[in-house]
């Protein structure tokens, strides 16, 4: 079989093609086909050696994917040959809090992850697909929507009627879109392409704001919501914009913290925190009970992931190329 992995230097460019051996499940394992994997900011960063720890040449990168189990191993009675399957971004992690699951790890680094043809898994890292769903889809779940769903849903407690502030119209944000509507929340999306906002409105954003023409937009948001502010912030641009997110939440509201595109250096006034009476929290993703939760919304309700573009697995360079434009709206998905 065929994987790509870190080469001796880091960046996209670098990555390398190795033939291996297929690899044969052991005692609770499960030997997967790949069939599709997507694409993270956080598979970006660790390929070009920008991720807060740096990953050893030969690893196989890309923490999200989906397939067809192939075979199992000793003791595993949960899956069966001809199962459409999706891993769990967090290996180890089951349900509860991520402190109490010590020996967690997240696929794509440090362990291998999805760029590969065939890839070994526990069975306890992964849960099978919804019914409604396509390969292409399923894998698109993982890590963006997961996240977006342990924000909202598993923390969260949203509510219909709720305001929700979507920063941005990459993966998380578009799924955390979708997913507040699913619950009857009203969504504001924010982004710098006037484009990429329609779309966002013609999926059900009740308001858009261009941050580029509207630099101070939280007075944006506050009016809106006729001085109420908004009860979520699925919050992915970082110490750049979290003062202005302090500044529209509503009393009591929650901030959930899933990245920093907008940049890692900043500051943040602490009281106004207290002033608003905020929750900040950061989200790592979710444990497998959140990905089966979320598959199981999605064959309730019919959920269909907004995919950008489709790459062939061999041309991930263009496809890491394109995530790094910032073009995309919602996923970019590789397929075997």
């Amino acid at each position: 079989m065929q994987q790509v992995v870190i080469g001796t230097e880091y960046g996209t460019h670098n990555l390398a093609t190795q033939d291996v051996d297929t690899p044969i499940p052991k005692a609770g394992e499960v030997l997967i086909k790949m069939k599709a994997a997507s694409l993270n900011y956080r598979d970006w960063e660790v390929v070009n050696g920008q991720y807060h720890e740096n990953f050893p040449t030969g690893m196989v990168p890309l923490s999200d994917g989906a397939g067809e189990v192939i075979k199992v191993g000793n003791q595993v009675t949960s899956f069966a040959p001809g199962d459409r399957v999706i891993s769990s971004f967090w290996q180890g992690w089951q349900s509860g809090e991520l402190k109490d699951s010590p020996a967690a790890k997240s696929l794509g680094g440090p362990l291998g992850g999805c760029l590969s043809e065939y890839q070994v898994i526990a069975a306890s890292g992964l849960v099978k697909m919804p019914a409604s769903m396509t390969f292409v889809q399923a894998a698109t779940l993982p890590c963006a929507a997961v996240t977006a769903w342990q924000a909202l849903i598993t923390k969260g407690n949203i509510k219909s009627g709720d305001w929700v502030l979507v920063q941005g119209t990459g993966g998380v944000s578009m799924f955390a879109q979708q997913l507040a509507l699913m619950h009857g929340a009203r969504v504001i999306t924010l982004s710098s392409s006037d484009t990429k906002l329609d779309t966002a409105k013609q999926n059900g954003a009740l308001h858009t704001i261009n941050y580029q023409t509207t630099p101070e937009w939280a007075v944006d948001v506050n009016r809106l919501t006729h001085g109420q502010g908004v009860d979520h912030i699925v919050e992915v641009g970082g110490p750049n914009t979290l003062s202005q997110s302090l500044a529209c939440i509503a009393p009591g509201g929650q901030i959930n913290v899933v990245g920093y595109l907008g940049g890692k250096d900043g500051s943040i006034n602490p009281l106004q925190i207290l002033q608003a009476h905020a929750t900040v929290r950061g989200i790592a993703v979710g444990p497998t009970s959140s990905l089966q939760a979320l598959c199981n919304a999605i064959d309730a309700n019919g959920l269909e992931p907004l995919i950008d573009r489709e790459f062939q697995w061999q041309d991930y360079r263009q496809a890491f190329d394109y995530l790094a434009s910032g073009n995309h709206l919602g996923k970019i998905v590789l397929t075997f």
